[in-house]
């Protein structure tokens, strides 16, 4: 799986420098528009919602075309794991879609090779105004806008009642620092760990976003590593301590955030760091777990900081109908669709009117787990923010502190020569 891992990584990398190469290739954008009379095909790419949403972006097109007689729609559902080279190789080819749905991360990496229109001057302050604007910040770079937001999670702490009430735990943890007094009882009593995160480079960065909340700086405004501190040295410290006391499951080291929710739907876990929607997942897969689960804010450092996790439109430089693509784009991302979506699929919206509906703020005292991670997500926006700052190459950034970290946890560095090491590493990509 590593040399997989590998591979993966090397063909991602080979098509980003082919796509560097085109880019630079280029003087001036392909913004070509369909002659008057003639109508404009819009592709548009989402990742892995079929056939789950078929009916709703079925209906949702069909609106579109009728309002805009003179653009065309067609759909594209892509795999999750397949899109990052898919997009790569559209875009390096010249042959891109139209309106593309990705995170902000990957976005960003492309955004710093102008592969995304700059939708500042396709945008109107009205509209922009619209989205939440911590949220809007996600998408842009150097000043600039490289994406429309569209729906969001944010992290619940999930966690089993049985298991808390075998280790006589009568609060739950809100902190990292109850977090490890809990962890330890939890090992105690009943042999199990509380939870699972994962320190692979490529997966989750949840423990990225850690550092944020324990108080640490991650860059400086240069783009320097900040967090070779105090607080980044204690963030370090923290995780160290977790594993070598033996209250961190050995594959965190190796398995991706997938495996946590393997471990917490088999009840080896007390506690699940993810979002709402997997609350169905584990009902349909853990009927047992889920009638033993309940929900709480997610845990955070002494700053109160709460993660968000952000989806996007963007379009494509290349795009053959940038204006019609836009167009799509603020249709489907207006406050009635993400409200109808965020309904559907058990997530945010990113606009303030869609988030201010009742929806979100109330449900009665006989509401589900699932109607009440609802409101507790939509309250957690008031604090929630986008933890990692926005980079072109952030996963350099979470590649070095998660490898040097995994050295000292292992005993092969101690904690201030992993900080050293990984800031000095960041660094040397400048």
């Amino acid at each position: 799986m590593i040399r997989l891992r590998k591979f993966k990584q090397l063909v991602i990398w080979a098509l980003v420098g082919l796509l560097t190469s085109w880019l630079v290739s280029c003087n001036t954008a392909n913004n070509t528009v369909s002659p008057a009379g003639t109508q404009a095909t819009v592709e548009f790419w989402t990742m892995q919602l079929q056939p789950q949403f078929t009916d709703y972006f079925q209906g949702l097109i069909a609106n579109f075309e009728t309002e805009n007689p003179g653009i065309k729609v067609n759909w594209v559902d892509v795999p999750w794991a397949a899109m990052e080279n898919k997009i790569l190789t559209s875009v390096s080819a010249n042959t891109p879609p139209d309106v593309v749905n990705l995170n902000p991360v990957f976005a960003s990496q492309l955004a710093g090779r102008n592969a995304w229109l700059d939708l500042d001057p396709k945008i109107s302050d009205p509209e922009r105004s619209s989205y939440l604007p911590n949220i809007w910040k996600a998408s842009t770079l150097n000043g600039k806008s490289f994406g429309i937001p569209w729906y969001l999670t944010t992290r619940l702490n999930i966690y089993n009642t049985d298991l808390l009430q075998q280790a006589g735990i009568n609060k739950v943890p809100s902190t990292y620092a109850e977090l490890a007094d809990v962890a330890q009882k939890i090992k105690d009593q009943t042999g199990k760990y509380a939870f699972f995160v994962t320190f692979v480079p490529q997966d989750s960065g949840e423990v990225l976003e850690s550092f944020v909340q324990m108080g640490v700086t991650l860059v400086n405004e240069q783009g320097k590593a900040a967090f070779n501190s105090p607080e980044g040295k204690a963030a370090f410290q923290y995780w160290v301590n977790l594993y070598q006391q033996g209250l961190l499951p050995r594959e965190a080291l190796t398995q991706g955030h997938r495996h946590g929710i393997d471990l917490y739907q088999s009840g080896q876990t007390a506690f699940l760091a993810s979002g709402p929607e997997f609350l169905n997942t584990i009902a349909r897969n853990a009927p047992q777990i889920a009638k033993a689960s309940a929900i709480a804010p997610q845990i955070t450092g002494d700053t109160g900081k709460k993660n968000v996790a952000v989806m996007n439109l963007v379009v494509p430089r290349a795009s053959q109908h940038p204006d019609a693509a836009v167009k799509f784009a603020l249709f489907v991302t207006n406050d009635k669709n993400q409200l109808a979506f965020a309904k559907a699929a058990n997530v945010l919206p990113s606009t303030k009117q869609a988030l201010a509906d009742s929806y979100f703020q109330n449900v009665p005292d006989t509401a589900s787990t699932v109607e009440r991670a609802r409101v507790i997500s939509a309250k957690q926006l008031q604090q929630a923010e986008i933890l990692t700052p926005t980079l072109k190459d952030s996963k350099r950034l979470q590649k070095a502190i998660y490898e040097n970290l995994q050295a000292a946890m292992l005993g092969q560095k101690t904690v201030d020569q992993a900080v050293e090491d990984a800031a000095q590493e960041w660094n040397n990509r400048l």
